[in-house]
């Protein structure tokens, strides 16, 4: 069984940065991709940036694209989030998600992941 665990939410000014962490545990870790989603209140959850699982390329949604900065650290079954230039419309619940093994790289859609985090609030204000 996998599971996921993020931390490092919190309410922070317009302008700030935070830095999630996910935390996963399983072995299937350090092989699959891994991505991170957001969904705001009365939203769908939307997609933010993905990893391969080699950690040797990223992508981004076109909202947080020089903002954000995904990695990961396959030796601590790690995945980060480094947020930088933090918006209001960047509040929401945070979700870390494991790719579904053997998905082309990269994947924007949640049907894509099968195991996924509790989530961690970001709240940023005005």
């Amino acid at each position: 069984q996998v599971q996921l665990v993020e931390s490092g939410g919190g309410l922070v000014q317009d302008g700030g940065s935070l830095r999630l962490s996910c935390a996963a545990s399983g072995r299937t870790f350090s092989s699959v991709a891994m991505a991170w989603f957001r969904q705001a209140p009365g939203k769908e959850r939307e997609f933010v940036a993905a990893i391969r699982w080699s950690g040797s390329s990223s992508y981004y949604a076109d909202s947080v694209k020089g903002r954000f900065t995904i990695s990961r650290d396959n030796a601590k079954n790690t995945v980060y989030l480094q947020m930088n230039s933090l918006k209001p419309d960047d509040t929401a619940v945070y979700y870390c998600a494991r790719s579904r093994v053997r998905v082309a790289f990269p994947a924007v859609s949640p049907a894509a992941y099968d195991y996924w985090g509790q989530g961690t609030q970001v709240t940023v204000s005005s």
